[in-house]
C-alpha cells in the first residue's frame, strides 16, 4: 500500500532506487530490525513452560531445577564480555556471536531432553542453558544499545518499544510453537534454539550505529510503533481467552500465527513512509543547494566556516588523566561517567540493591509459575494461559512504564526512580496472592507480576543512561542486569527451591515413602510456596524503601532539562546533514 502510494506520486525508477537505498540505510529500518530481533528473545520468560519437561525427562528435584533457572538468568544478564566486544567492534559482530551461542546452548538442551545424548550431568545442563541464555546479553548489546545511541533524545521511548516486544515474545513464540510443532513440549526448546539465531543472522548488517538526526515528528513515529504493538498485544489476549474455552487444532494455531506475523511486519510500512519523507526533504535540499551554488560570486567565497572549525579543533587539547585518579570524583548527573565512577557511585549501589530485591522476586515467581500451578491444583492447560498472560502483561508493563514515565517526566518533572519504587510495591500484591493461594489468584498474580517485571527493566535502563551518560552505556547497561541473577540465586535457589523440596520431603515422609535417587520430587498444596513468597514480599518491600533514597538524591536533577545536551547535538547534526550535498554538487555544475 505504501509502495503503491509512492509510485502514484510520480517517482521514477532512478528515484525508486534512490529511495530504496534511503530505506535500507535509514535509521528507522535499524529500529524495525531490532524489533524483530528482540521479539525472538523471550526464552528467559518461558522457562516455566518448558521447565517441567526438563524436570520429568532428567528426574530433577526443585532445587536442581531452580539452579538451572539461576544459570539461565546468569547467562542472560552477565553481558560484560558482549559489552567489551561491542566497544571495539561493530554491532554485527556481537549479534553473530549471540546467534551462535543461542543455537548451541538450546540445541544441546534439546538433545539432552530428547535422550539423543546420554549421561547428561547437572553441570552440563547448567553450562548449556547459561551459554544459550548469554546470547540475550549479546543481542541486547548489539541491537538495543545501538538503537538507544541512534535516538538519544528518545531513549526512554526506544527502550519501552524494544523491551515491550521482548515482553510479548513469550506469547508470540508460543503461537509459532503450536503452529509449527503442535503440542510436543520438547520441540519448544528446539524452536527457541533456531528461531532467534535465524532472525539475528538475517539482520546482521542492518543493525549499526548512525549519526544522530533529530526529526520533528520523531515521537509520533514511535507512537505508531506503539499502536501496532498494542494491537498485537490485544490480538494475543483475545486468542488466549478464546483458546482457554476452545480446543485449537494445529491448523487454527497456524491461522493465529499468520496474523501474528502480519502484525509483526506491519511497522515496515511506517519505516517506508518515514524514510520517504526524509528522502523528499533531502531531494528538495539538494535542488535548492544546487541553485544557490551556480551563482558565480559564491564560488569565490572563502570557506571561513571550515577554517574556523579547523582552528577550533586544533586548539583543543586532550588532558590525559588516570582512570583511577577520579573514581570518587564523578561529574554532575547526566554527564558521561567513566565505568569505575559509575560502579563506585552511591546511585549505582542503590539501583543495584533495589534491582536485586525487586527483579529477583518477580523472576522467581515467573520461573516457578508452572510448579506453583501444579502444586495449587491448576490444570495443565491453564499453565499455558498463565505463562501467556505473564508475557502480555510483561509487555504492557514495559510500555506503560516507559511511555508513562516519559510523559510524566516531561510534563510534571516526575522523577523516574520514583516510578521504580511504585512498581516494586505493586509486585508485592502478586507475591501475596501466590503465598495465600487466593481462588483463581494465580491468574491475577500473573498479571501483577508480569506487569511489574516488565516495568522494572525500562525504568532501570533509562535511569542508568540518564544519570551516568551514554559514553559507556553498553557496559553499564549490562552491569545493571547482573543484579537479576544475584537476586534470583538468593530468592529462587536458596529460598523457594530449598523450602519447596523440604516440604515435598516432609509430605513423602508422612506417606511413609522414600525418594529414589534420580526420581523427580513433587510437592502438593499451598504450603509448598507460602513461606517462600512471604519472604520474597518482605525483601521486595525493603528494596522499595531503599529506592526512595535515590529518589531524594536525584530530585534536583530530574527537575531540570535532562535532554538539553542531546537536543543541541542533534540540531548541529541536522544542519550538517543537509549542507554537504550542495557543497559537493555546486562547483561541478558551475564548471559546465
Amino acid at each position: 500500500m505504501v509502495v503503491a502510494g509512492i509510485a502514484a506520486r510520480g517517482v521514477g525508477w532512478a528515484d525508486m532506487r534512490s529511495l530504496s537505498v534511503q530505506v535500507i540505510t535509514g535509521q528507522w529500518l535499524v529500529l524495525f530490525a531490532s524489533v524483530l530481533i528482540m521479539t525472538a528473545t523471550g526464552a528467559a520468560n518461558m522457562f516455566g513452560l518448558y521447565s517441567g519437561t526438563i524436570k520429568n525427562a532428567l528426574g530433577y528435584d526443585q532445587t536442581t531445577l531452580n539452579l538451572l533457572s539461576f544459570f539461565k538468568h546468569l547467562g542472560a544478564n552477565v553481558g560484560v564480555l558482549s559489552s567489551l566486544i561491542n566497544e571495539v567492534t561493530p554491532p554485527w559482530v556481537v549479534l553473530s556471536i549471540g546467534a551462535v551461542l543461542n543455537f548451541f546452548g538450546y540445541f544441546m538442551i534439546w538433545l539432552a531432553v530428547s535422550k539423543k545424548i546420554a549421561n547428561t550431568k547437572v553441570w552440563h545442563m547448567c553450562l548449556y542453558i547459561c551459554i544459550g541464555a548469554n546470547s540475550q546479553a549479546f543481542v541486547n548489546t548489539g541491537s538495543l544499545v545501538t538503537c538507544v545511541k541512534n535516538f538519544p533524545e528518545s531513549r526512554g521511548v526506544v527502550l519501552e518499544i524494544l523491551q515491550g516486544y521482548v515482553g510479548l515474545s513469550g506469547a508470540i513464540i508460543t503461537r509459532l510453537y503450536h503452529a509449527f510443532y503442535g503440542t510436543d513440549p520438547k520441540a519448544l526448546i528446539l524452536l527457541i534454539g533456531w528461531l532467534p539465531a535465524a532472525i539475528s543472522f538475517a539482520f546482521l548488517r542492518t543493525i549499526r550505529i548512525m549519526k544522530v538526526i533529530r526529526q520533528e515528528n520523531e515521537l509520533k513515529v514511535f507512537w505508531n510503533f506503539l499502536y501496532i504493538s498494542l494491537g498485537l498485544a490485544g490480538f494475543l489476549m483475545v486468542i488466549i481467552i478464546v483458546e482457554k474455552e476452545l480446543n485449537f487444532s494445529q491448523g487454527e494455531y497456524g491461522g493465529s500465527a499468520a496474523v501474528v506475523l502480519l502484525m509483526l511486519f506491519l511497522p515496515l510500512a511506517v519505516v517506508i513512509q518515514e524514510e520517504f519523507k526524509l528522502w523528499k526533504i533531502k531531494q528538495q535540499s539538494l535542488r535548492e543547494s544546487v541553485q544557490v551554488k551556480i551563482v558565480p560570486h559564491n564560488l569565490n567565497t572563502p570557506p571561513s566556516s571550515s577554517c574556523s572549525i579547523t582552528k577550533q579543533t586544533s586548539s583543543e587539547k586532550e588532558v590525559s588523566v588516570s582512570c583511577f585518579s577520579d573514581i570518587f570524583n564523578p561529574p554532575e548527573r547526566g554527564e558521561d561517567y567513566t565505568i569505575l565512577q559509575a560502579l563506585f557511585s552511591i546511585d549505582m549501589f542503590i539501583l543495584f540493591f533495589a534491582t536485586i530485591c525487586g527483579v529477583g522476586g518477580t523472576l522467581t515467581a515467573i520461573d516457578n509459575l508452572g510448579q506453583i500451578g501444579i502444586s495449587q491444583g491448576y490444570p495443565q492447560k491453564s499453565l499455558s494461559t498463565v505463562i501467556s498472560l505473564v508475557s502480555i502483561w510483561n509487555y504492557l508493563g514495559r510500555v506503560t512504564a516507559g511511555f508513562g514515565s516519559e510523559i510524566v517526566l516531561h510534563k510534571y518533572k516526575f522523577p523516574r526512580p520514583l516510578m521504580l519504587t511504585l512498581i516494586l510495591l505493586l509486585s508485592c500484591v502478586g507475591h501475596l496472592l501466590i503465598a495465600f493461594n487466593v481462588k483463581n489468584g494465580l491468574y491475577f498474580a500473573s498479571i501483577f507480576i508480569g506487569f511489574s517485571v516488565g516495568a522494572q527493566w525500562p525504568i532501570l535502563f533509562a535511569v542508568i543512561s540518564e544519570i551516568f551518560g551514554l559514553k559507556y552505556y553498553s557496559t553499564l547497561y549490562n552491569f545493571g542486569s547482573v543484579a537479576s541473577p544475584i537476586g534470583l540465586y538468593i530468592l529462587n535457589v536458596r529460598v523457594a527451591g530449598h523450602l519447596y523440596d523440604k516440604e515435598a520431603e516432609r509430605q513423602m515422609t508422612a506417606l511413609g515413602k522414600k525418594r529414589i535417587h534420580g526420581e523427580e520430587l513433587n510437592c502438593v498444596g499451598v504450603e509448598c510456596y507460602k513461606l517462600s513468597f512471604i519472604i520474597i514480599t518482605a525483601v521486595t518491600l525493603i528494596g522499595s524503601l531503599v529506592s526512595v533514597i535515590l529518589v531524594i538524591r536525584s530530585r534536583k536533577f530530574y527537575k531540570g532539562d535532562i535532554y538539553k545536551k542531546f537536543q543541541e547535538e542533534a540540531a548541529k547534526a541536522t544542519e550538517t546533514e543537509m549542507a554537504p550535498a550542495g557543497n559537493r554538487t555546486g562547483p561541478s555544475l558551475a564548471k559546465g
